[in-house]
């Protein structure tokens, strides 16, 4: 057996619940897939104000080497998500512009990897998303094998080829590829209802009232009392 391989493969998630997962966003899906799938919050977006989904094709590289990245752009598609993890901890800038421009010519929505990126200024003038460890100027080199689309830990999080990754300013997230078009529409179900409430909260509505909390202020023993010497 292959200790190292590129697997070509065409797993692919809903294409509708991929749209509605990018529009609700990370904290609503998370809460819609009953607080499952997130990374560490360790993975920060490079640039604020971008919100992704997208088809995760995969990446185990050695830690300080891209090799791997760029032998997985050939393997990427429109709507799809760069996913990189290492074999062990690293903050080097394994990602850059030049790596941005190729994945944007093949329709790659962003990435998501647990190291280090560079040209930060240019990635965001050229608006590709990514989300990292760190930012660093770190070089890399291009010298040792590992795999592309093989199952990965990444962030702590399981993420197979094929499954869901959203990400926003909020993190980033896994869904099963099976689960997607449920967690899509607990997703739509959830958004609904927010809309429903912010409507009450901007008319003064308390949390208090609308989510009935007061009976557990009560339960849990909270109780209301005056401040001693207030004016009558």
């Amino acid at each position: 057996m292959n200790r190292h391989v590129i697997v070509r493969t065409k797993a692919r998630p809903d294409a509708a619940a991929v749209k509605v997962l990018a529009g609700a966003g990370v904290a609503t899906v998370h809460e819609a897939m009953g607080r499952r799938g997130l990374l560490d919050p360790v993975l920060r977006p490079v640039y604020p104000g971008t919100r992704i989904a997208g088809r995760a094709v995969t990446v185990l590289s050695h830690p300080g080497d891209n090799l791997m990245i760029h032998a997985a752009v050939e393997q990427c598609g429109e709507g799809d998500v760069l996913a990189v993890a290492t074999t062990s901890l690293s903050h080097d800038g394994m990602f850059g512009e030049l790596l941005a421009t190729s994945l944007q010519a093949r329709g790659v929505v962003g990435l998501v990897i647990d190291a280090g990126v560079r040209d930060v200024t240019e990635l965001t003038a050229m608006a590709f998303p990514a989300w990292a460890r760190a930012i660093s100027a770190q070089g890399t080199v291009k010298a040792t094998a590992g795999s592309v689309n093989v199952p990965v830990v990444l962030g702590g999080a399981y993420i197979r080829a094929g499954d869901v990754i959203v990400a926003d300013d909020d993190g980033v997230l896994v869904v099963p590829r099976e689960d997607a078009p449920a967690v899509a529409e607990a997703a739509a179900t959830r958004m609904a209802g927010e809309e429903g409430r912010r409507s009450r909260f901007r008319e003064g509505v308390l949390g208090l009232d609308l989510y009935g909390l007061r009976a557990d202020l009560d339960r849990l023993g909270v109780r209301y009392i005056d401040a001693e010497g207030d004016p009558q």
